[in-house]
């Protein structure tokens, strides 16, 4: 597939201030932690969002953020 006809998403990165889908990453492999989940779900990041964070990843483990995301 060239790069013309890929998808892409708005960055400000690449010749065009493009970066082409296949570069960007969800951070599947990663663990989400607290405040991954805090400001993927819009709130602030307080000593309270961060403690409900932490127990909703303890009990949903990375399906919490999935959750949150579209």
């Amino acid at each position: 597939m060239s790069e013309e006809s890929e998808s892409v998403s708005a960055a400000v990165s690449g010749p065009r201030g493009i970066t082409p889908d296949r570069l960007l990453h969800t951070g599947a492999s990663d663990r989400p932690s607290a405040e991954d989940l805090v400001l993927a779900s819009g709130r602030d990041l307080t000593p309270e969002t961060l403690e409900w964070a932490r127990r909703k990843l303890a009990a949903e483990g990375r399906s919490a953020i999935d959750k949150q995301l579209p």
